[in-house]
C-alpha cells in the first residue's frame, strides 16, 4: 500500500466534492513534531479554489477526509496547516505490506548505469584521515544508487606520475640504502610515504638559506636574468606587504569583538605575523563555536571574512609571489634539480627510472589494497595517470579548430570563460605539454566511451577543487558533449582534530591506518570494559570491535553534510549513547535478542495476520510511518548525494525504537495479535538499520 499516493488520492476526491474543482498539485509534508499528526497538507494555494481562507479550507477538506475516508480518523488545523492523523488500522495495513514486500530494501533494477569516483590518492604517501571521509562518501554514494536499482561503476583515478613521486624516488635513491617493505617491516605505502617526507625535510633544509640571501637582498647565487626577476618579486612582496599594514590600520578591530575569543587571538595571531590573515577564519572551527547554530556560525563566518576581504585579497597576491620566488630559489638547491631530472628520464622512458618507479608504485599498492580491505570499499575499474596525462591533447586542438579555444602567441591553448562569469583557463602550455585540466577532459571522455550506458559521473573530490571542475563541465558542454550536464562534484570540507589540521608534507599526517587501529583499540577497550563478552570467543570478540571501531569512524564521518567541514572527535564517536554508529550497532543487537527469545518461544509472524491489529502505539505508528519513509530517504540521499541523509534516518529510526523498547511491552503482552505485530516491527526495524548501515559501509551485529 502506498499511503501517500492514496491520501492524495483522497484529498483529491474530497476537494472535488467539497469545492466542484480538483486539485492538481498538491503539497503534502510531513507532521511537524509539535503537532498531532503524520501528514500535513498545505492549504494555502486551495483558497483559489475554495474562495474562503487558508483555516475554513483547512478544516472543510479535514470534515470530509474523516467523514468519507478510509484513511483519516481526525485532524486538527494551525492557521493554513491541515495536520492528518491516519488510522491505527491503516498504519497495521501499510506495516503489513512493507513487512511482505521481498525488493523492498533493495529496489529491482531499473537498466540505468551511474559511474562514482573517489579515492584518487597519490603514490607517494600512504591515504589519510581526509582519504578516509573521501572514500566512504564515495563508496556511499554508489551503494545508494545500486540500491536504488542502478548499475554502479566504481573508479578512481590514481595519480602515479609528476615531481611528487619523483621527489619519494629521490629520497630513496639518495638517503634509502637499499630500503624495502621487507626490510623495514613498514608497509609499502608508508615506505614510500616515509621519503617523501624525507625529500620535504631535505629540501627545506637547503632552501631556508637560500631564501634568507634573497630576502635580505644578496642575489649571488643568481645569474642576471634570475638576479632580474627576483628583484622584481621582492620590490612586489615589499609594496604588497606596506597595503596590507596600510589595511590593517583601517579596520576598526573593536568591531571584531562579537566573533568571540578564539576569533580574537587569531587576529593578534595575524598582527603579529605569526599566522596567514586567511587562518583566522578557522575560528569558528574551535570548541567555542562547536554549539553554535550551524547557519549562525557560516554567517558570522561571511561577515568576518566580508571584513577581512580587502587584506585577504593582498595576502593571496604576496603568497603567489612568495612562491615565484621558491620557484627561482629551489633551482639552486641539490635536491629538487635531482628530481626534476629524473622526472625527465621518466618521461624519455630511461628503463633504470622507469624500474624504480614501478617499484616503488608496487610498494605503494600493496600498501592501499591492505587499508582499502580494511576500509571496506572496492572498485571495479582503475586508471592510471601514467596512462592518461597525454588523453586530451587531440580533444584541445579539435577545439582550437572549432573556435571552443584559442592560440596565444607563444602557442600556448586556452579556454576563455569570462562570458560564464569565470576566467581564462590555460589548456596546453607553449611547449605543447598538458595540464591536469587536459588530461582531466581526456580521462572524462575515456570513461563514456568505457562504459557508453552511464547517464553521468560523479567525482569525489574536495571543495578546494570546485573551481576546477566548474571548469571542467563548461569545457566539455562546449565541446559537444551532453552528458557534461549530468556530471557532479561530489565537494566535501576537510576533516579536522581537535589537535588541529591535518598536516601531510611535515610528516604529521592523521595516517588512515593508524586512526582506524586506534578507533578499534579503543573499542575493544570499551567493550572489555563493560563486560558484557564473556560468553564471546576471543575471535568474535575480534570480529565485534574491528565492526564497532570502525563503524563509529565510519558513521561519524558520514552523518555530517558533505559539503561542511567538520571536527571529527574520536571519543565522541566511539560512544554507546548518542547520534553514533555504536548506538545503532547496539539497537540492532539488542532487537536481535528479542528475535532469538521470540524463536525460542515459538513465535511464528504472517504478514497476512498483521493487519489484524487495529489500536496501536503513538511511537509504534511512528516506527512505521519512519519505515514507510525509507524509499524517500533513499531518494533524497541520491538526489543530494548525502549519506548523512540516510545516517540521520537510520539513528532516528533507532531512537525511536528504543523509546518503543521501553515504554511498550513486547513478551508480556497477552495478546497473540499484537505480540506478534510486535517482533514482526522490531524484525523489520532490524532489517532496515542493517540496510541503512549498509548503505554506508557498515556492519552490524548480532551480539553486543
Amino acid at each position: 500500500m502506498n499511503l501517500d499516493q492514496s491520501l492524495k488520492s483522497e484529498i483529491q476526491k474530497a476537494s472535488t466534492a467539497v469545492f466542484n474543482q480538483t486539485v492538481e498539485q498538491l503539497q503534502l509534508q510531513p507532521t511537524n513534531a509539535e503537532f498531532e499528526g503524520s501528514h500535513t497538507l498545505v492549504c494555502f494555494p486551495l483558497t483559489k479554489l475554495s474562495r474562503k481562507s487558508p483555516e475554513e479550507t483547512a478544516k472543510m477538506i479535514g470534515e470530509h477526509l474523516v467523514a468519507n475516508s478510509g484513511l483519516v480518523s481526525r485532524f486538527n488545523v494551525v492557521k493554513g496547516f491541515l495536520n492528518l492523523t491516519i488510522k491505527d488500522s491503516v498504519w497495521a495495513e501499510v506495516f503489513a505490506s512493507i513487512y511482505s514486500l521481498q525488493e523492498y530494501l533493495q529496489l529491482p533494477a531499473n537498466g540505468r548505469e551511474v559511474m562514482v569516483e573517489y579515492s584518487s590518492p597519490n603514490t607517494n604517501k600512504p591515504l589519510h584521515l581526509g582519504h578516509l571521509r573521501n572514500n566512504f562518501l564515495g563508496y556511499s554514494v554508489a551503494e545508494i544508487y545500486s540500491a536504488l536499482g542502478y548499475n554502479v561503476h566504481k573508479v578512481q583515478i590514481i595519480n602515479d606520475r609528476g615531481i611528487h613521486i619523483c621527489k619519494s624516488m629521490a629520497a630513496w635513491q639518495l638517503f634509502g640504502n637499499g630500503e624495502t617493505p621487507e626490510s623495514s617491516g613498514l608497509k609499502g605505502d608508508k615506505l614510500v610515504g616515509k621519503y617523501y617526507v624525507k625529500f620535504e625535510k631535505e629540501f627545506r633544509i637547503q632552501l631556508s638559506p637560500i631564501l634568507n640571501k634573497i630576502y635580505t637582498g644578496d642575489f649571488s647565487l643568481f645569474n642576471g636574468t634570475e638576479k632580474g626577476l627576483l628583484e622584481n618579486l621582492i620590490a612586489s612582496i615589499s609594496e604588497i606587504e606596506s597595503k596590507i599594514e596600510t589595511q590593517t590600520e583601517e579596520i576598526d578591530f573593536s568591531k571584531l569583538t562579537q566573533f568571540g575569543f578564539r576569533a580574537q587571538v587569531l587576529l593578534e595571531s595575524a598582527l603579529d605575523g605569526n599566522i596567514l590573515w586567511k587562518d583566522v577564519l578557522k575560528c569558528f572551527d574551535d570548541e567555542e563555536y562547536k554549539n553554535l547554530d550551524a547557519k549562525i556560525r557560516d554567517q558570522k563566518k561571511v561577515e568576518l571574512a566580508k571584513i577581512l576581504k580587502p587584506i585577504l585579497a593582498l595576502e593571496d597576491k604576496l603568497l603567489l609571489k612568495k612562491d615565484e620566488v621558491k620557484d627561482v630559489a629551489q633551482n639552486r638547491t641539490s635536491i629538487m634539480p635531482y628530481a626534476q631530472d629524473l622526472l625527465r628520464k621518466w618521461e624519455a622512458k630511461d628503463s633504470n627510472t622507469v624500474q624504480l618507479w614501478k617499484t616503488m608504485n608496487g610498494w605503494v599498492y600493496t600498501g592501499f589494497d591492505a587499508t582499502y580491505k580494511r576500509m571496506g570499499v572496492d572498485f571495479e575499474k582503475l586508471y592510471y595517470e601514467s596512462n592518461t596525462y597525454l588523453l586530451g591533447k587531440d580533444e584541445v586542438l579539435r577545439g582550437v579548430e572549432q573556435g571552443v579555444f584559442f592560440k596565444k602567441d607563444d602557442g600556448s591553448v586556452w579556454v576563455d570563460l569570462s562570458s560564464d562569469g569565470l576566467d581564462q583557463k590555460v589548456l596546453l602550455r607553449s611547449d605543447g605539454t598538458s595540464v591536469y585540466m587536459t588530461q582531466d577532459i581526456g580521462t572524462a571522455i575515456l570513461r563514456f566511451r568505457d562504459f557508453p550506458k552511464i547517464e553521468g559521473q560523479v567525482y569525489t573530490v574536495g571543495n578546494e577543487q570546485e573551481y576546477h571542475f566548474k571548469v571542467l563541465f563548461l569545457i566539455l558542454k562546449k565541446l559537444g558533449y551532453a552528458w557534461a550536464e549530468k556530471c557532479y562534484h561530489l565537494s566535501y570540507g576537510m576533516v579536522d582534530l581537535p589537535s588541529g589540521k591535518m598536516k601531510s608534507r611535515e610528516g604529521t599526517v592523521v595516517d588512515a591506518d593508524d586512526l582506524m587501529q586506534e578507533m578499534v583499540d579503543e573499542a575493544e577497550k570499551q567493550t572489555r570494559e563493560l563486560g558484557k563478552i564473556d560468553e564471546m570467543t576471543e575471535p568474535d570478540i575480534k570480529a565485534l570491535v574491528e565492526m564497532v571501531g570502525l563503524g563509529a569512524l565510519k558513521f561519524f564521518l558520514l552523518k555530517v553534510d558533505p559539503k561542511k567541514r567538520m571536527l571529527f572527535d574520536p571519543n565522541e564517536s566511539i560512544q554507546l549513547q548518542g547520534h553514533t554508529g555504536p548506538f545503532i550497532q547496539y539497537t540492532h543487537a539488542r532487537i536481535k535478542a528479542i528475535l532469538r527469545k521470540a524463536t525460542s518461544m515459538n513465535v511464528e509472524v504472517q504478514a497476512d495476520s498483521l493487519k489484524s491489529v487495529d489500536a496501536l502505539e503513538g511511537i509504534e505508528r511512528e516506527i512505521i510511518f519512519r519505515l514507510n519513509n525509507y524509499h524517500a530517504k533513499l531518494n533524497e540521499a541520491a538526489r543530494e548525494y548525502s549519506p548523512a541523509i540516510i545516517s540521520n534516518y537510520a539513528y532516528e529510526l533507532a531512537k525511536e525504537y528504543n523509546q518503543f523498547y521501553q515504554s511498550v511491552s513486547i513478551f508480556n503482552e497477552t495478546d497473540p495479535a499484537k505480540l506478534k505485530f510486535r517482533i514482526a516491527l522490531s524484525k523489520m526495524v532490524a532489517d532496515v538499520l542493517k540496510a541503512s548501515m549498509r548503505l554506508l559501509g557498515i556492519q552490524v551485529p548480532e551480539k553486543m
